[in-house]
């Protein structure tokens, strides 16, 4: 993940941020240039991922994060708008790796997990530990 010079990076949440997203992409086993993360705010990241949906053979597949939703898995469009969102993964804003690579597994092997329906996890801004927790994350 290439930083972006116009991001405060001796931003703690910011740092956490970028490990998080660094670690899901290692369990993914996604290297390169196919994440990329956003302080926001509201705090943002994508992975372009590899493989394609058996229900979308020909579109690429992308999983993005927010603080709010978490993680979702999406395809892309081929006229150049936002990706269309298929699945949120659901339970924790910071899930583990191992739920968003599992996650990621069922719906490549054409289970349907997670929930169609954008389920809001937290708000942006809450008075909660989600700031902590990330500035937090494990190096």
């Amino acid at each position: 993940m290439d930083p972006d010079p116009d991001l405060d990076f001796d931003d703690a949440p910011t740092r956490g941020l970028q490990r998080y997203v660094k670690a899901v992409a290692v369990e993914l086993g996604l290297a390169g240039e196919c994440t990329y993360a956003d302080p926001g705010p509201p705090a943002t990241a994508y992975l372009a991922v590899d493989g394609n949906l058996p229900s979308f053979p020909d579109r690429d597949l992308a999983l993005q994060w927010d603080e709010e939703y978490g993680w979702a898995a999406a395809v892309e469009t081929r006229s150049g708008e936002p990706p269309i969102v298929i699945s949120y993964l659901g339970g924790d804003v910071l899930s583990t790796p191992a739920a968003v690579a599992a996650f990621l597994a069922a719906l490549l092997h054409d289970a349907h997990p997670g929930d169609p329906r954008p389920i809001r996890l937290r708000a942006y801004g809450a008075a909660d530990d989600f700031v902590d927790r990330l500035s937090t994350y494990p190096p």
